[in-house]
């Protein structure tokens, strides 16, 4: 269920195996036809008619236990879910906050049916840039999994990978590596060391270590990967690809950002170059990455029924590949074909050479994504908002600032970085092309001065 958001996913899973508990008794029709119907419109994924029947029921359960029954946690938490998913964040947060609300008055806390709407109430707090009070819920609703269901229960990895974004996005990135290697053990203690399902788990551990420069590390997981589907899916190969794809993309990065990044070292070492293959520790790109990229491309076009969306993204990453070793001719034949597969596929794979993607970049030392402050309190976030042209090449041939309320030189330096970037170029009718006018938006943190404290 890719690209369903995490509390929506957990709520339909619930439905959909029937653990969700209903909250009526049995012989109640009236509960359990509406409960039925919400269910199928959930399935359906028609998030007006689950709405309806989501407010319909928590009506029909006030009416009949009243307004601090405890029977009306579950109608919430779904009532809440629905709204989540239809982006109404204000009217979700009251939805899991009441839910919550109703068991604390009772049993101060130490519930089962509280981790639900803590990880909806969590996960809307994300969704309305409040991380800060969206890990506490996470972490408590992580917590009473964890002390309730047991250290390594399988249920919680939906609240975990919801704690981890939070963390990201506050910065903390050794909590963030914490629950990550922790999840990862639920995973291997739950479904044993050789098993498909592990391979989700693999590539999420593998990605967090390419973002935080472990590029060898990664490595080594994505092999792990292709390991387990070459040996347990001999009949079905492509499951493979996705290990495949990750591999290119470690030496991709490998090649580009220098070797492995050492927690000593941080991820500021190397500053973008004029080139990208010019700064110290940098290499050439390994050609096993291509060669990956290639078989591949041949497991999926020996595949039945051919997945065209997943070949025309992995023959795009093949001219990625060749557009950031030099061989722009080599390149832009590569995306004509994607184009022409993606086409195939319809006009919602096809976006993805419609614009230009960004394939390098380092952001300035003031970005927020590089600086890991003791207090960031001592800092205000200012967002930079630049327009940039992209030639038929991906290099950035002009960038300036259309926004910003942050000093001059921070600007300066946002723009320094923008123009080192490097793109795939827009693709219009299997042809690279020019592009004016694309947005870029970089969050800079600059430290507060602070008046000094009086001595009166």
């Amino acid at each position: 269920m890719a690209g369903v958001s995490l509390p929506f996913r957990t709520a339909l899973i619930l439905v959909v195996t029937g653990t969700l508990s209903l909250p009526l008794a049995a012989q109640e029709a009236e509960p359990l036809r509406i409960f039925a119907q919400f269910k199928s419109a959930i399935e359906a994924n028609d998030l007006v008619g689950a709405g309806r029947r989501a407010e319909e029921l928590v009506d029909t359960v006030e009416r009949r236990h009243g307004k601090d029954s405890r029977e009306l946690v579950n109608p919430l938490t779904n009532l809440g879910t629905v709204q989540f998913r239809r982006g109404e964040f204000d009217l979700a947060e009251r939805s899991y906050q009441r839910a919550i609300g109703l068991i604390e008055g009772e049993l101060s806390g130490a519930d089962r049916q509280l981790i639900r709407p803590l990880q909806g109430l969590g996960e809307t707090w994300l969704a309305s840039g409040r991380p800060a009070e969206a890990a506490a819920a996470l972490k408590r609703a992580v917590d009473l999994s964890r002390n309730l269901d047991g250290l390594y229960n399988i249920e919680q990895l939906d609240s975990v990978d919801a704690l981890i974004e939070a963390y990201v996005t506050l910065g903390r990135d050794a909590d963030a590596e914490r629950e990550h290697q922790f999840a990862f053990r639920i995973a291997e203690s739950n479904f044993g060391k050789r098993d498909l399902r592990l391979l989700e788990p693999l590539e999420k551990l593998a990605h967090w270590h390419e973002s935080m420069g472990r590029y060898s590390t990664s490595r080594g997981l994505h092999a792990r990967a292709l390991q387990l589907a070459e040996e347990l899916s001999s009949d079905k190969p492509i499951v493979g690809v996705s290990a495949l794809r990750g591999l290119s993309r470690t030496w991709i990065l490998e090649a580009i950002y220098g070797p492995e990044v050492t927690e000593a070292q941080g991820l500021d070492t190397v500053e973008p170059g004029d080139s990208f293959f010019n700064n110290p520790g940098q290499g050439r790109l390994n050609a096993e990455g291509l060669r990956a990229l290639n078989f591949a491309v041949d497991i999926i076009k020996k595949s039945s029924p051919l997945d065209a969306k997943l070949l025309g993204e992995t023959i795009a990453q093949i001219g990625d590949w060749h557009l950031l070793s030099g061989n722009f001719s080599k390149a832009t034949n590569s995306y004509s074909e994607s184009y022409k597969v993606l086409d195939s596929a319809g006009p919602e794979a096809r976006r993805l050479l419609e614009t230009p993607r960004r394939l390098v970049y380092r952001p300035p030392a003031i970005s927020a994504l590089r600086m890991r402050p003791q207090n960031r309190d001592d800092y205000a976030l200012h967002t930079v908002e630049m327009q940039l042209k992209i030639g038929r090449d991906g290099k950035v041939q002009d960038a300036v600032i259309v926004n910003s309320a942050a000093p001059e030189n921070s600007n300066r330096a946002a723009l320094l970085a923008a123009r080192k970037a490097r793109f795939s170029p827009r693709i219009e009718g299997g042809q690279a092309v020019e592009t004016e006018g694309l947005r870029m938006t970089e969050q800079l943190m600059i430290k507060v001065q602070r008046e000094p404290a009086s001595t009166n």
